[in-house]
């Protein structure tokens, strides 16, 4: 006898689409100012001032800055694309005070262990005991830094286009 089988298209439930949550200039003022370790420091005021998420700010390597062009060359970014994002001349001063305290090797953010980059949840960690140590009480994780960028970029008149 036949059994048969019966396959239905049953649609997933739709996400609910939340804003994300974006610090004021102030806030992030307070938080870059508070961090004390050179290297923390350096990746925290990279994602923001470039818009980095954190998965590529922790791969980065000394020959993605273009400290010339005023550029960071992203490899293999999300979607497996190549970018180039700006440098900001205050994130590229914290770049070199850290260049001068740490011999960079191979990447630009080692961890532990100097062959391999530094760890996202490394990066999450440090970030959230800046926010706590400065008493910023919203609910943020470093990827609100990357949307305080861009919403900056927006209201001072950017295209869309290019963000």
């Amino acid at each position: 006898m036949l059994k048969r089988r019966f396959l239905y298209k049953i649609k997933r439930p739709q996400k609910d689409e939340k804003l994300p949550v974006v610090l004021s200039k102030e806030e992030v003022a307070k938080i870059l100012s508070s961090v004390d370790n050179v290297k923390h420091k350096a990746i925290l005021m990279l994602i923001y001032s470039a818009g980095l998420r954190i998965s590529e700010v922790v791969k980065l390597k000394p020959e993605d800055i273009d400290s010339k062009r005023m550029l960071i060359h992203i490899k293999g970014a999300k979607g497996r694309k190549d970018r180039y994002t700006m440098l900001s001349d205050r994130a590229l001063q914290t770049l070199r005070e850290y260049w001068k305290e740490y011999k960079l090797k191979k990447w630009l953010f080692s961890g532990q262990d100097k062959e391999r980059y530094i760890t996202t949840r490394t990066v999450e960690k440090i970030f959230s005991n800046v926010c706590r140590a400065v008493k910023i009480l919203k609910s943020v994780s470093v990827h609100s830094l990357r949307h305080s960028f861009a919403t900056y970029l927006l209201e001072s008149g950017t295209d869309l286009c290019y963000i």
